[in-house]
């Protein structure tokens, strides 16, 4: 049986997938896997499972249509979190984007307090506050969340002072 480790890069793969390679595509979704998972599980937390296969699935649907290469890793991204915040809609997790999981984090115990604080503020602000993290943009999360670009702006910046007024009696 070939891990994870074991198999080419997915941007080897990626062409030959493209071109219908059977091996080839499954051995890609493997490799994206813990990626995918990673992201899902961030944002629907108990429906993780449910919103990668979503994602993988959309993925292999539409990898014919990534013209760029080197963009890869981006549109999977977003490929992914727009299928989890579906998924996390349509099984109404009222518990989504509660936790920005991120790899910059230097003291666990800031990750505790960041989790508590984003479970203090409502959905729709833990919702983009989790995109962003995420590294898209206004637009992209507007696309992502259906909504225009304005309310996206808006709900960052109120999710933002929200979180710094609840960040502030913690800091103390």
């Amino acid at each position: 049986m070939t891990t994870v480790s074991e198999l080419p890069s997915p941007l080897t793969l990626l062409p030959r997938a493209q071109a219908g390679d059977e091996h080839a595509m499954n051995h890609l979704l493997t490799a994206i896997t813990p990626y995918v998972a990673r992201i899902c599980r961030s944002i629907t937390r108990d429906d993780g499972a449910d919103a990668t296969q979503e994602a993988l699935l959309a993925v292999y649907r539409g990898l014919g249509s990534l013209r760029e290469p080197a963009a890869f890793y981006g549109w999977v991204r977003s490929v992914t979190v727009r299928e989890a915040i579906r998924t996390a809609r349509r099984y109404g997790a009222e518990s989504c984007c509660s936790e920005v999981d991120s790899q910059e984090e230097t003291n666990p115990l800031d990750a505790v307090h960041i989790s508590d604080v984003l479970k203090r503020l409502s959905q729709a602000h833990r919702q983009v506050l989790t995109l962003r993290a995420y590294g898209l943009n206004e637009e992209e999360m507007a696309e992502v969340l259906a909504l225009p670009v304005g309310t996206v702006r808006s709900r960052l910046f109120r999710a933002r002072r929200r979180f710094q007024e609840a960040w502030q009696p913690s800091a103390a």
